[in-house]
């Protein structure tokens, strides 16, 4: 009888040692895989370095002041567009920006060469790294998406012209809440679409500012700084910054 009270006692310990495996390994899984999604701003993934070339070569001696101009006007006014409830999409707001910047600096910006200047934006291609990270993150069960102030268009636009059609889960324009980055109403696209917690998500920026402005909306920040550019003096440090093998890194561990 005390033998097989032993052998009972053996045999019960290990089954429940077996039944105990599988959530020991789901919380190393679970811990291995804190992100859950990556969210990217389109200048991430998509080159605009061809379209501002354009620039400089219709206007060889003044293009690189315009596209200097013509990028900061731009910005500013998705900020203001957005502070006033004057939403506008994304193609409307880079004419009105470029046609300021031409004026500003009294060049004589032909119609043909705003049309060619503003349709480069449509057809972009991906930076050489992007799609090798893409792929590794998929490979990781991350979902993707992008989170732009590009309008749908672009987007569609983009996407199909750098072959990266049906690379992202979800492709979110700001044209959807009518409100641009850095504005929270933009920022929350990314969790309703993926329906994560915000501490499950990546946000990966282009601009020192969107770094900043995701940082301080509550995502984990990883900052592409693609530019070589300095961090906004906004008391919102990122998380980590570096090329997109750095992204890929961080969000593996």
């Amino acid at each position: 009888m005390q033998t097989n009270r032993r052998e009972f006692l053996i045999h019960a310990s290990a089954g429940i040692a077996l039944a105990a495996m599988p959530t020991a390994l789901a919380v190393k899984q679970t811990a291995r895989n804190r992100w859950r999604a990556v969210a990217f701003d389109a200048f991430v993934i998509f080159d605009p370095r061809p379209a501002f070339a354009l620039t400089e070569s219709l206007f060889p001696d003044r293009g690189g002041e315009l596209n200097a101009l013509w990028k900061t006007r731009l910005f500013e006014y998705t900020w203001l567009r957005t502070l006033s409830g004057k939403y506008a999409d994304f193609p409307s707001v880079m004419t009105d920006a470029l046609a300021y910047a031409a004026k500003s600096l009294k060049i004589d910006l032909k119609p043909g060469q705003k049309k060619d200047l503003l349709d480069s934006f449509f057809s972009l291609k991906s930076w050489p790294d992007a799609l090798p990270a893409l792929r590794q993150l998929q490979g990781m069960s991350i979902k993707l998406g992008m989170l732009s102030d590009f309008s749908a268009a672009m987007l569609a636009a983009n996407l199909k012209s750098s072959g990266l059609d049906g690379c992202f889960d979800h492709v979110l324009s700001t044209d959807r809440v009518k409100a641009f980055k850095p504005d929270p109403r933009a920022y929350q696209m990314g969790i309703d679409a993926f329906k994560l917690k915000r501490a499950e998500i990546v946000f990966a920026a282009f601009g020192a500012w969107d770094a900043a402005g995701a940082k301080s909306f509550g995502y984990n920040t990883f900052w592409v700084n693609r530019l070589g550019t300095v961090e906004e003096e906004l008391g919102t440090p990122v998380d980590a910054t570096g090329e997109m093998s750095g992204l890929v890194e961080f969000v593996s561990k």
